[in-house]
């Protein structure tokens, strides 16, 4: 739903309510006019308010809508930026431990095969 439309049925249904309630309590008719042009004078005023207030939120948006059309960029540039610089330092970090991962297989590999030939001949000839 539309906020313009929200608003105007906010509206006639406060006109609506407000009316209701003058025209319903027992008054004279030179009390009722003045009554419904005090009521009519205040919603003009609230009206008024209303207004100013969602021209002061339509700039808001507007302003953070220029705003975040600047910095979603550049935050997401510097992100990258940081991603990269953190891939270029920890890359040789990487491959010394791909490389230490790579020794300690070969070492039990060669463990494994002593342990085989261990178990093969338990009392070797020297």
């Amino acid at each position: 739903m539309k906020a313009s439309t929200f608003l105007v049925g906010l509206g006639a249904g406060l006109l609506a309510g407000s009316a209701a309630v003058l025209f319903s309590t027992p008054q004279s008719g030179t009390e009722m006019r003045t009554s419904v042009k005090n009521v009519s004078s205040d919603w003009k005023d609230k009206l008024s308010e209303v207004k100013f207030q969602l021209s002061d939120l339509k700039q808001s948006i507007s302003n953070l809508t220029k705003e975040s059309k600047t910095q979603v960029p550049h935050t997401i540039d510097e992100l990258k930026k940081s991603v990269q610089k953190w891939q270029t330092e920890t890359a040789p970090i990487q491959e010394n431990l791909q490389n230490e991962i790579a020794s300690i297989q070969m070492a039990m590999e060669e463990l494994e095969k002593s342990l085989a030939k261990h178990q093969k001949d338990p009392n070797p000839t020297t």
